[in-house]
């Protein structure tokens, strides 16, 4: 039995796409609209020493396995079959079609994370943003596209394009938090500057970001200056813990809550309210899960060692629970999760076309691990397994919100696109 076909039967056989093998070997339909790709012997080591998904995920980061033909199609199996299984008469079968020298333990890919320290203390929360966000600034622009913009886009239609779709976003939650020119904004976890220089340059406010990556406040800082923003922007390397300047009339929050954690979460809340002024608006925008409670992500899974090391996952009843704790009150929460996966193809296409010069930019490595979570991602997202939440708040004083008695951003909106 080749190599390909003790693959197909550990996957469940029967496969709707098809799988080869160095030894020659293939299994699956002819017309399969991918195929699996054992490149190399080295294979066995990685799923026999770490069995199931994280074996798989080093040995598709290490080149030991590839995809051809559309990605998707590959994790839908996964999705719907499950992991390798791994029963003794597969590997016995898997050693004798690789050979037994060939399970000798080999160290995980240099991409993987791995951290040291106490968990979420400022010097650990600045490596773990470190490894995923200073990758290269040249990489994400080649990912993410001219907004460089790295969180759910808001589509109208899926074809009014990925920079169409961020500025949406970020009007989106301009309206939300009310923006007004003279207006102080803190945008907690400011990326790429995407946020704080649209509030600056449309609604005129006075905007501080803050990141702990430096490479995304350098690039920010840069666009910044370039685009004449000097004296309504400050970007600063900063943890949000430390924000010595409040309050602000508003705080805005985007793809960062996710890097908090499960015990910090409280920490995380009460720090927005203590930074924005009585009446004055939080918006949380983030990754949830669909089911009750709060998870890490699993420290070994590929997510864990790979993507986002030391993140957690809450449901969106949990942080809106977490939020009234703090001391702000819940007005507004919506869904974006058809949103997100929209977003995800469109970050994996620009991967894929630009897959030469990202490999050249941050190695074929670092380049597979954000093709796979990307378009992972993506799938979890259509099929309900994630979800991402807008949540606004408010911090309240004496029962005055100065919240309208019903969403004026929607309004807004309207005016917005007639006028347009």
């Amino acid at each position: 039995m080749g190599v390909a076909d003790v693959v197909a039967t550990a996957f469940g056989g029967d496969l709707p796409i098809a799988v080869a093998a160095f030894d020659g070997s293939r299994t699956g339909p002819s017309d399969a609209p991918a195929t699996l790709v054992v490149r190399r012997p080295s294979v066995l080591s990685r799923i026999v020493s770490a069995p199931g998904e994280l074996g798989l995920a080093r040995a598709y980061v290490a080149g030991d396995v590839d995809f051809d033909g559309d990605i998707y199609a590959v994790l839908d199996v996964q999705r719907s079959i499950g992991a390798l299984r791994l029963r003794p008469a597969v590997v016995l079968a898997l050693v004798r079609a690789i050979g037994v020298r060939h399970l000798r333990p080999l160290p995980p890919p240099p991409e993987e994370a791995r951290l040291t320290g106490p968990l979420h203390s400022r010097e650990r929360d600045a490596a773990a943003i470190a490894h995923h966000y200073d990758v290269s600034n040249e990489f994400y622009e080649r990912v993410l596209g001219p907004s460089m913009t790295y969180s759910c886009a808001v589509w109208d239609r899926p074809d009014v394009g990925l920079d169409a779709a961020q500025r949406a976003k970020y009007d989106l939650i301009a309206r939300k938090l009310a923006l007004r020119p003279g207006m102080r904004l803190l945008d907690i976890g400011c990326g790429w500057g995407g946020m704080v220089r649209r509030a600056a340059r449309e609604y005129g406010v006075r905007a501080v970001g803050v990141t702990l990556s430096n490479r995304q406040a350098d690039w920010a800082a840069k666009r910044v200056a370039e685009e004449g923003l000097g004296d309504l922007v400050e970007i600063r390397v900063q943890d949000y813990r430390d924000v010595p300047d409040g309050p602000y009339d508003a705080v805005s929050s985007i793809g960062m809550y996710e890097h908090v954690g499960v015990d910090t979460l409280p920490t995380y809340l009460e720090q927005c309210r203590a930074l924005v002024r009585p009446g004055g608006r939080v918006l949380n925008h983030g990754i949830t899960r669909p089911v009750g409670g709060t998870s890490p992500i699993a420290p070994k899974s590929f997510m864990g060692r790979y993507v986002f090391p030391d993140g957690a996952l809450h449901d969106v009843g949990r942080l809106v629970s977490a939020a009234h704790d703090a001391g702000l009150e819940v007005r507004h929460v919506e869904t974006l999760r058809e949103h997100y996966a929209l977003t995800l193809r469109a970050w994996v296409a620009n991967l894929e076309r630009n897959w030469e010069e990202c490999v050249r930019l941050a190695g074929e490595g670092r380049a597979r691990v954000w093709r796979l979570y990307m378009a992972g991602s993506a799938v979890q997202f259509e099929h309900g397994l994630l979800q991402v939440h807008q949540v606004l708040a408010v911090r309240a004083e004496a029962g005055r919100s100065g919240m309208p008695l019903r969403p004026d951003w929607v309004e807004t909106a309207r005016s917005l696109n007639a006028s347009s």
